[in-house]
């Protein structure tokens, strides 16, 4: 069988962002995905609404329920909503020290809604820090998590804080011709990469390109290779995106 990537994610109603997302990039990365649902959201390609979270009970009961029964290589993860739910993943990451881990530090959507209370996910994801072979965050999500403005700052903090190796993504920065992506591994730049930006604003760019990573990494490519394979397999899915209403934000062709 295929190797398996285990993905803590949400349920986007749109199937735009959340676990379809996960399902569709590493189906297309050429991994099997496995979901435990984090969260059922209420929500549309273009607002989130509410959601109501798993219990971290029921949250490891889906994950050790595929544990022995399929061949997980890696596990990604999303939304997760609540500290138990941040808690209770460190704890089977801890106890399944063989496995890939790509940690998305998901705290808001695209659109703006919250997914969970920020104040207290950033405080409980210092516990995943330091478990995660690879964290993925856009440039809010990195100064969210660290309080430092400055990105080149905030990096270097990150790594203070136990991380191995970071994924900086700059849609969100102020670059209107391009976006940069920034690869760091034991604090060091490895990869820089920048992509003509596309227009628009694009629902679920980053649960698919976490995911495509995971799905590499689950097939045996080393992290370099893996955010490679990702980029520029995110670069045309977005080029072929849908856009469901006039003006909104637009949902990645993944397939």
């Amino acid at each position: 069988m295929r190797p398996t990537v285990l993905c803590f994610s949400g349920l986007d109603p749109s199937g735009g962002a959340g676990l379809q997302a996960d399902i569709e990039a590493i189906g297309q990365s050429g991994a099997h995905a496995a979901i435990a649902c984090t969260a059922l959201t209420i929500q549309n390609s273009q607002q989130v609404f509410g959601f109501e979270a798993t219990s971290k009970e029921l949250l490891m009961a889906q994950a050790n329920a595929v544990v022995g029964d399929l061949p997980i290589k890696c596990v990604k993860s999303g939304m997760l909503g609540t500290t138990d739910n941040i808690a209770a993943l460190a704890e089977f990451l801890r106890e399944h020290p063989e496995y890939l881990y790509v940690l998305d530090p998901v705290l808001v959507a695209n659109s703006g809604g919250s997914l969970g209370n920020q104040k207290t996910l950033v405080k409980a994801f210092v516990e995943l820090i330091p478990l995660a072979t690879v964290l993925t965050p856009n440039t809010v999500e990195l100064r969210a998590l660290t309080g430092i403005e400055d990105i080149d700052q905030a990096t270097e903090k990150l790594f203070e804080m136990g991380a191995k190796a970071i994924l900086v993504k700059g849609g969100h920065e102020d670059t209107p011709d391009y976006i940069r992506n920034a690869l760091y591994i034991d604090g060091k730049l490895v990869s820089e990469t920048r992509c003509p930006r596309l227009e628009g604003e694009y629902h679920g760019s980053g649960c698919s390109l976490a995911s495509f990573i995971a799905g590499r990494l689950a097939q045996g490519d080393d992290l370099k290779q893996a955010v490679n394979h990702a980029e520029t397999w995110l670069f045309g899915v977005l080029k072929k995106a849908e856009t469901p209403v006039p003006n909104g934000q637009k949902i990645p062709k993944r397939f």
